[in-house]
């Protein structure tokens, strides 16, 4: 033996369970994870899943909760999964841009281009 410490690895294993991936439907970088309003008992909960419940009161991306938390990617959306799965969470993917514009605002955009 070594006699380095294994910790964050055990640590990791431990906040996941073993798994690698979130149960369920997957989600990428982007999209949004938003803490669901109701009532849940703070005491019944892992101090990863607070923090989560606590950062994700406004949206927020997931690869801004995995850089909260300080934990790898892998172990975010495992973290994630369990929240969504336990209905305090929702994880939604982000419109496509072209979805996020007003089509007036097109029209306004083009009539301004014509005017020059």
């Amino acid at each position: 033996m070594t006699g380095e410490d294994p910790g964050p690895l055990i640590r990791l294993y431990g906040l996941t369970g073993g798994r690698a991936r979130p149960q369920g439907e997957t989600f990428d970088l982007v999209a949004i994870v938003t803490t669901v309003d109701g009532a849940y008992q703070p005491a019944d909960l892992i101090p990863e899943h607070r923090a989560v419940l606590s950062a994700c009161r406004r949206p927020t991306p997931v690869a801004d909760v995995a850089a909260h938390l300080r934990l790898p990617l892998n172990i975010t959306r495992v973290i994630l999964g369990d929240l969504r799965r336990e209905g305090l969470i929702t994880i939604e993917r982000p419109r496509p841009i072209a979805q996020t514009f007003d089509e007036r605002i097109y029209r306004e955009v083009l009539h301004g281009l014509r005017s020059l």
